[in-house]
């Protein structure tokens, strides 16, 4: 009974260490002139004057996408946009994804 209960444990141990794990996203590194036009022209339209930092390339629940960081008042900000060029919206951008990719 208590082995039984012990893998039972450590089965859901191991679920909650690794499940989080499986679904990060990667980010790759692009350039603008890379990107899909309509992508492009969204990116611009939303950036306006602001100046854009770096471009990445992810798949987010198994859809291309792309985030544009900006920089917003002193604050790097992304602009997610599809493929298509529909804009997704903006979040603030993490220290840990400065390091993964590259300036633009």
């Amino acid at each position: 009974m208590k082995t039984k209960r012990l893998i039972a444990a450590i089965t859901v141990s191991a679920g909650l260490i690794l499940g989080p794990a499986a679904l990060a996203q990667e980010e790759t590194p692009v350039d603008m002139k890379d990107l899909p036009s309509p992508a492009q022209t969204t990116i611009k339209e939303k950036a306006g004057n602001d100046q854009i930092l770096r471009v990445a390339k992810e798949t987010r629940k198994g859809k291309e996408c792309y985030d544009a960081v900006v920089n917003k008042n002193g604050k790097e900000v992304a602009i997610r946009v599809d493929s298509n060029g529909k804009f997704m919206g903006t979040h603030p951008e993490k220290a840990e994804q400065k390091a993964k990719t590259k300036g633009y």
